[in-house]
């Protein structure tokens, strides 16, 4: 799809709406956390008010995920899902520009001798994560005691692209799009930790089919085929809201033994397998809106989502 905004200079008259909204970001990591925590469900219950294609995609895929809960059940997760999506939209700014003394007062981290035992081999670590409520903020949390690069994906929007790269670069040792797999080897080979997130649906050239929630979703199996190529280490990593409030549990699990091994399906499955895990955990804050069963295992399977 081509890209609207090429070619256009950065004070363009069509892109001032995107520096009224940077700035009003900005503002926005202003606020104290408590307050974010109290503002987030109001924005959440506007964002899919707004964006209604969202909340039914969200219903979709909890409906498939979690079919022998109740209505009701599954009502009530949705709801708190965007409670919870809410909050993370409003800890974005906070992350991108919060100071060090703030972030630190966030700060709960579980596990870190774990990432340093994986560092000591030499090869790189690969933060294996997923799109649980808040990456971002849970980037900068584990930024603030140890170093790492992180996988991202730029904004067609060339302001918005310049102003949220801008400040994530004040805080991460390195970026490196999402496309660059020779980028992204060449980090681990130096020895770099790199948070990657292989969660998300995977078009079906670069997908391998294997289990979520029990249902046949293509994956994308780069991560061990990148533990493969750069003998990197896995290291589990996620970050979950405390419920009380004071910030966010960072937990780094142990590296990965075993793995990658030859068989690239038993690896894709045993990630998704883990990704389960946690969000069978703590289903609140997963990011159901993504249509992470979008692409099919046949081109002739009947779509899974209302709107696609």
């Amino acid at each position: 799809m081509a890209n609207k905004f090429e070619g256009l200079p950065l004070y363009h008259p069509r892109l001032w709406p995107a520096w009224v909204g940077a700035a009003a970001l900005r503002l926005l990591a202003l606020l104290p956390y408590p307050v974010i925590l109290f503002l987030g469900p109001f924005v959440g219950r506007l964002y899919v008010l707004l964006l209604p294609k969202r909340k039914k995609i969200a219903q979709t895929n909890i409906d498939l995920c979690f079919p022998d809960q109740t209505p009701q059940w599954r009502a009530q997760l949705l709801h708190k899902s965007c409670d919870n999506l809410g909050i993370s939209l409003l800890e974005a700014p906070l992350a991108w520009w919060g100071s060090p003394g703030r972030i630190a007062k966030l700060v709960h981290v579980h596990g870190l001798e774990n990432l340093h035992q994986a560092l000591r081999r030499g090869k790189g670590v690969l933060l294996l994560s997923a799109h649980l409520n808040s990456p971002e903020l849970g980037n900068r949390l584990l930024l603030h005691v140890q170093p790492f690069m992180g996988m991202y994906r730029p904004n067609n929007n060339p302001v918005v692209e310049k102003v949220i790269s801008s400040a994530r670069r004040k805080w991460i040792q390195g970026l490196v799009p999402r496309h660059n797999v020779r980028g992204l080897v060449r980090a681990l080979k130096q020895g770099h930790a790199v948070w990657y997130a292989a969660d998300q649906n995977t078009a079906r050239r670069e997908s391998i089919f294997v289990e979520f929630f029990g249902i046949t979703a293509s994956t994308n199996s780069a991560t061990a085929r990148l533990a493969k190529v750069s003998g990197a280490a896995v290291v589990p990593f996620r970050a979950i809201r405390r419920k009380d409030g004071k910030g966010h549990d960072l937990f780094l699990e142990p590296p990965w033994e075993d793995f990658p091994s030859d068989d690239l399906i038993a690896d894709t499955q045993r990630v998704n397998d883990l990704v389960e895990k946690w969000v069978r955990e703590t289903p609140e804050q997963y990011m159901w809106i993504h249509r992470r069963f979008r692409t099919r295992p046949q081109r002739s399977d009947p779509r899974l989502y209302p709107v696609d």
